[in-house]
Protein backbone atom coordinates (compact mmCIF):
# COMPACT_ATOMS: atom_id res chain seq x y z
CA UNK A 1 0.00 0.00 0.00
CA UNK A 2 1.79 3.25 -0.78
CA UNK A 3 1.27 6.02 1.32
CA UNK A 4 2.02 9.44 1.31
CA UNK A 5 0.55 13.32 2.61
CA UNK A 6 -1.15 16.37 1.40
CA UNK A 7 1.22 18.64 -0.44
CA UNK A 8 1.31 22.46 -1.42
CA UNK A 9 3.08 24.98 -2.87
CA UNK A 10 6.09 25.37 -0.31
CA UNK A 11 7.71 29.02 0.57
CA UNK A 12 10.99 27.20 -0.85
CA UNK A 13 9.79 25.69 -4.21
CA UNK A 14 8.70 22.24 -5.05
CA UNK A 15 12.03 20.74 -5.25
CA UNK A 16 12.81 21.48 -1.19
CA UNK A 17 9.04 20.05 -1.07
CA UNK A 18 9.42 16.71 -2.72
CA UNK A 19 12.73 16.13 -1.04
CA UNK A 20 11.05 16.20 2.50
CA UNK A 21 8.99 13.77 1.47
CA UNK A 22 11.20 11.28 -0.20
CA UNK A 23 14.00 12.47 3.52
CA UNK A 24 10.38 10.89 5.47
CA UNK A 25 10.11 7.91 3.52
CA UNK A 26 6.83 8.71 1.76
CA UNK A 27 6.75 7.51 -1.77
CA UNK A 28 3.45 9.50 -3.32
CA UNK A 29 1.33 12.77 -2.73
CA UNK A 30 -1.82 14.36 -2.83
CA UNK A 31 -1.16 17.45 -4.81
CA UNK A 32 -3.14 20.74 -3.38
CA UNK A 33 -3.60 24.46 -4.59
CA UNK A 34 -5.55 27.01 -6.76
CA UNK A 35 -5.50 25.31 -9.57
CA UNK A 36 -4.98 29.15 -11.28
CA UNK A 37 -2.16 30.27 -9.42
CA UNK A 38 -0.43 27.04 -10.44
CA UNK A 39 1.86 28.25 -13.81
CA UNK A 40 3.04 26.16 -16.47
CA UNK A 41 6.35 27.17 -15.15
CA UNK A 42 5.34 25.78 -11.56
CA UNK A 43 4.39 22.57 -13.38
CA UNK A 44 7.56 22.13 -15.15
CA UNK A 45 9.14 22.17 -11.44
CA UNK A 46 6.50 20.16 -10.03
CA UNK A 47 7.69 17.53 -12.99
CA UNK A 48 11.40 17.68 -12.32
CA UNK A 49 11.01 17.66 -8.56
CA UNK A 50 8.40 14.39 -8.74
CA UNK A 51 10.85 12.40 -11.24
CA UNK A 52 14.07 13.20 -9.42
CA UNK A 53 12.74 12.04 -5.95
CA UNK A 54 10.42 9.32 -7.69
CA UNK A 55 7.26 10.29 -6.09
CA UNK A 56 3.80 9.63 -7.57
CA UNK A 57 1.27 12.48 -7.44
CA UNK A 58 -1.88 10.05 -6.77
CA UNK A 59 -4.82 12.57 -6.94
CA UNK A 60 -5.18 16.47 -6.85
CA UNK A 61 -7.51 18.43 -4.96
CA UNK A 62 -7.87 21.84 -6.18
CA UNK A 63 -8.55 24.73 -3.65
CA UNK A 64 -12.03 26.54 -4.46
CA UNK A 65 -12.21 30.29 -4.58
CA UNK A 66 -14.38 31.38 -1.56
CA UNK A 67 -14.66 31.27 1.71
CA UNK A 68 -13.24 27.16 3.06
CA UNK A 69 -10.94 28.25 5.71
CA UNK A 70 -10.87 25.53 8.12
CA UNK A 71 -10.24 27.71 10.71
CA UNK A 72 -10.12 27.37 14.84
CA UNK A 73 -13.69 26.70 16.05
CA UNK A 74 -15.08 26.27 12.26
CA UNK A 75 -19.15 25.87 12.89
CA UNK A 76 -19.03 23.06 10.66
CA UNK A 77 -23.19 22.16 10.82
CA UNK A 78 -23.84 25.75 10.37
CA UNK A 79 -21.54 27.68 8.67
CA UNK A 80 -20.32 24.91 6.49
CA UNK A 81 -23.21 24.44 5.33
CA UNK A 82 -23.40 27.93 3.35
CA UNK A 83 -19.67 27.92 2.40
CA UNK A 84 -18.43 24.17 1.41
CA UNK A 85 -17.99 22.80 -1.59
CA UNK A 86 -20.57 22.80 -4.56
CA UNK A 87 -23.71 22.97 -2.86
CA UNK A 88 -24.02 26.79 -1.88
CA UNK A 89 -25.01 28.50 -4.67
CA UNK A 90 -23.34 31.49 -3.92
CA UNK A 91 -19.95 30.04 -5.02
CA UNK A 92 -20.76 27.79 -7.29
CA UNK A 93 -20.46 29.64 -10.81
CA UNK A 94 -17.13 30.14 -9.77
CA UNK A 95 -15.71 27.16 -8.93
CA UNK A 96 -17.10 25.19 -11.14
CA UNK A 97 -14.80 27.61 -13.52
CA UNK A 98 -11.72 26.07 -10.63
CA UNK A 99 -13.04 22.49 -11.30
CA UNK A 100 -12.57 22.82 -14.91
CA UNK A 101 -9.23 24.47 -14.70
CA UNK A 102 -7.44 21.77 -12.52
CA UNK A 103 -8.08 19.61 -15.88
CA UNK A 104 -4.64 21.67 -17.01
CA UNK A 105 -3.17 20.50 -13.54
CA UNK A 106 -4.08 16.86 -14.02
CA UNK A 107 -3.12 16.69 -17.98
CA UNK A 108 -0.13 17.75 -17.59
CA UNK A 109 0.85 16.07 -14.85
CA UNK A 110 -0.44 12.86 -15.78
CA UNK A 111 -3.28 13.00 -12.55
CA UNK A 112 -6.26 11.25 -13.27
CA UNK A 113 -8.14 12.00 -9.52
CA UNK A 114 -9.46 15.35 -8.86
CA UNK A 115 -10.80 15.31 -4.78
CA UNK A 116 -12.67 17.54 -2.75
CA UNK A 117 -15.56 18.01 -1.03
CA UNK A 118 -18.74 19.01 -2.74
CA UNK A 119 -20.34 19.90 0.25
CA UNK A 120 -23.63 18.69 2.36
CA UNK A 121 -25.86 17.30 -0.54
CA UNK A 122 -29.34 16.79 0.79
CA UNK A 123 -30.70 13.24 1.44
CA UNK A 124 -33.71 14.44 -0.06
CA UNK A 125 -33.57 13.02 -3.84
CA UNK A 126 -36.92 15.48 -4.75
CA UNK A 127 -35.17 18.57 -3.59
CA UNK A 128 -34.43 21.31 -6.03
CA UNK A 129 -31.00 21.57 -4.42
CA UNK A 130 -29.76 17.80 -5.13
CA UNK A 131 -31.44 18.16 -8.78
CA UNK A 132 -28.79 21.15 -9.20
CA UNK A 133 -25.80 19.44 -7.35
CA UNK A 134 -26.76 16.15 -9.38
CA UNK A 135 -26.86 18.24 -12.63
CA UNK A 136 -23.62 20.56 -11.94
CA UNK A 137 -21.46 17.41 -11.09
CA UNK A 138 -22.96 15.63 -14.65
CA UNK A 139 -21.56 18.80 -16.58
CA UNK A 140 -17.92 19.11 -14.68
CA UNK A 141 -17.35 14.79 -14.73
CA UNK A 142 -18.65 14.31 -18.30
CA UNK A 143 -15.18 17.25 -19.56
CA UNK A 144 -13.40 15.36 -17.01
CA UNK A 145 -14.50 11.97 -18.68
CA UNK A 146 -13.37 13.13 -22.25
CA UNK A 147 -9.91 13.87 -20.38
CA UNK A 148 -9.63 10.27 -18.49
CA UNK A 149 -9.90 12.00 -15.24
CA UNK A 150 -11.93 11.00 -12.53
CA UNK A 151 -13.84 13.41 -9.74
CA UNK A 152 -13.47 11.64 -6.49
CA UNK A 153 -15.98 12.77 -3.45
CA UNK A 154 -14.53 13.56 -0.05
CA UNK A 155 -16.63 11.59 2.42
CA UNK A 156 -18.02 13.64 5.48
CA UNK A 157 -20.59 15.65 4.96
CA UNK A 158 -23.18 13.66 3.51
CA UNK A 159 -24.36 9.76 4.28
CA UNK A 160 -22.93 6.87 2.24
CA UNK A 161 -25.95 5.83 1.19
CA UNK A 162 -26.89 9.50 -0.53
CA UNK A 163 -22.91 9.47 -2.42
CA UNK A 164 -23.81 6.14 -3.43
CA UNK A 165 -27.13 7.93 -4.68
CA UNK A 166 -25.53 10.79 -6.24
CA UNK A 167 -22.28 8.90 -8.20
CA UNK A 168 -25.94 6.51 -9.49
CA UNK A 169 -27.75 9.98 -10.67
CA UNK A 170 -24.81 11.48 -11.78
CA UNK A 171 -23.89 8.71 -14.13
CA UNK A 172 -20.82 9.78 -16.14
CA UNK A 173 -19.36 6.36 -15.21
CA UNK A 174 -16.01 8.51 -13.52
CA UNK A 175 -17.13 9.34 -10.41
CA UNK A 176 -15.33 7.69 -7.26
CA UNK A 177 -14.61 8.40 -3.60
CA UNK A 178 -11.94 9.45 -1.83
CA UNK A 179 -12.56 7.97 1.72
CA UNK A 180 -11.78 9.88 4.49
CA UNK A 181 -13.13 7.79 7.86
CA UNK A 182 -11.63 10.89 10.53
CA UNK A 183 -14.85 12.94 8.28
CA UNK A 184 -17.64 10.69 8.32
CA UNK A 185 -17.09 9.96 12.36
CA UNK A 186 -16.77 14.03 12.82
CA UNK A 187 -19.66 14.81 11.07
CA UNK A 188 -22.21 11.88 12.43
CA UNK A 189 -22.73 10.15 9.35
CA UNK A 190 -21.40 6.16 9.59
CA UNK A 191 -19.68 3.90 10.88
CA UNK A 192 -16.25 3.74 8.43
CA UNK A 193 -16.31 0.19 8.28
CA UNK A 194 -19.93 0.22 7.76
CA UNK A 195 -19.72 2.79 5.05
CA UNK A 196 -17.21 0.80 2.91
CA UNK A 197 -19.84 -1.69 2.47
CA UNK A 198 -21.87 1.36 0.95
CA UNK A 199 -19.70 2.98 -1.33
CA UNK A 200 -16.48 0.40 -0.93
CA UNK A 201 -16.41 -0.09 -5.03
CA UNK A 202 -15.97 3.39 -5.40
CA UNK A 203 -13.18 4.26 -3.53
CA UNK A 204 -9.91 5.23 -5.03
CA UNK A 205 -8.15 6.91 -2.47
CA UNK A 206 -7.65 7.27 1.52
CA UNK A 207 -7.45 10.22 3.84
CA UNK A 208 -5.76 8.56 7.21
CA UNK A 209 -7.59 10.30 9.97
CA UNK A 210 -9.52 9.17 12.78
CA UNK A 211 -12.20 11.22 14.95
CA UNK A 212 -15.14 10.66 17.25
CA UNK A 213 -18.68 10.95 16.94
CA UNK A 214 -20.40 14.31 17.92
CA UNK A 215 -21.97 14.88 21.27
CA UNK A 216 -23.44 17.96 20.64
CA UNK A 217 -26.11 18.66 17.97
CA UNK A 218 -24.69 21.52 16.73
CA UNK A 219 -20.60 21.00 16.63
CA UNK A 220 -18.79 18.11 14.73
CA UNK A 221 -17.18 15.97 16.44
CA UNK A 222 -13.74 16.27 18.14
CA UNK A 223 -10.59 14.58 15.26
CA UNK A 224 -7.96 12.49 17.50
CA UNK A 225 -4.47 10.75 16.50
CA UNK A 226 -4.60 8.07 14.60
CA UNK A 227 -5.51 5.01 17.14
CA UNK A 228 -7.04 6.96 19.76
CA UNK A 229 -10.63 7.73 17.44
CA UNK A 230 -13.05 5.14 16.46
CA UNK A 231 -11.36 4.38 13.05
CA UNK A 232 -10.23 0.80 13.07
CA UNK A 233 -7.54 1.18 11.12
CA UNK A 234 -6.34 -2.62 10.34
CA UNK A 235 -9.95 -3.63 9.93
CA UNK A 236 -10.42 -0.92 7.65
CA UNK A 237 -7.29 -2.06 5.60
CA UNK A 238 -8.05 -5.33 5.61
CA UNK A 239 -11.70 -4.35 4.40
CA UNK A 240 -10.24 -2.38 1.57
CA UNK A 241 -8.11 -4.78 0.35
CA UNK A 242 -10.67 -7.55 0.30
Amino acid sequence: MKIGIPLGAASDGYDAAFARLKDVGFTCCQLGGNPFSISDDDLDQIIIAREKYDIEIVSFWPRLRGPNEYKPNFDFFYEGTLTLGLVPTAYRDGRVQDLIEAVRICKKLGITNIAGHCGFIPEDPNSIVYLDIVATLRYICSIYKNEGIYFCFETGQETPVTLLRTIDDVGTGNLGVNFDPGNLLLYGKANPLDALDIIGKHVRCVHVKDGEYPTDGSKNGKEKPIGEGRASFPALSAKMKD
